[in-house]
């Protein structure tokens, strides 16, 4: 809605919400345009801006990283390289295997994501041993 208000020899055009919007208290002006030409000065009212939030937010799932807990394994960099020489990035990932160990001192089995060194290793020194040094907890699993 429009009003136009006339101060002496200067004129000024409001604009404002319908009587129904207007459920707030009175807002602030917020923003305001003059002609230098023509002298009339345009007045605005904007409601509050609201924050943006984006519609598109990832869920939040567990990823299953590919490094051994039980040795601490990571992927290596390397590069890949052609029979050209040309040297491109690369990683060179551990071996992670899913598998059931039984667990002695548990009398069951437990499944493991674990790299074929830490089989090795397990197989050798035993399952509590190796848990302990890499301070696992086997009882939640």
């Amino acid at each position: 809605m429009a009003t136009l208000v006339t101060f002496g020899s200067s004129s000024a055009l409001r604009f404002s919400k319908p009587e129904a919007l207007k459920a707030r208290p009175s807002l602030p002006l917020l923003g305001s345009l003059s002609s230098q030409l023509s002298g009339i000065k345009i007045s605005y009212n904007l409601p509050p801006l609201k924050p943006v939030s984006s519609p598109f937010s990832p869920a939040l799932q567990p990823v299953a990283r590919r490094i051994c807990p039980f040795t601490g394994k990571k992927a290596n960099k390397a590069n890949h390289v052609s029979f050209s020489n040309h040297k491109t990035k690369r990683l060179q990932f551990v071996n992670l295997q899913y598998k059931k160990v039984w667990w002695e001192a548990g009398k069951r089995y437990v499944k493991l994501r674990l790299s074929t060194k830490a089989l090795k290793t397990i197989e050798k020194n035993g399952l509590d041993a190796v848990a302990k040094k890499a301070g696992i907890d086997l009882r939640k699993e």
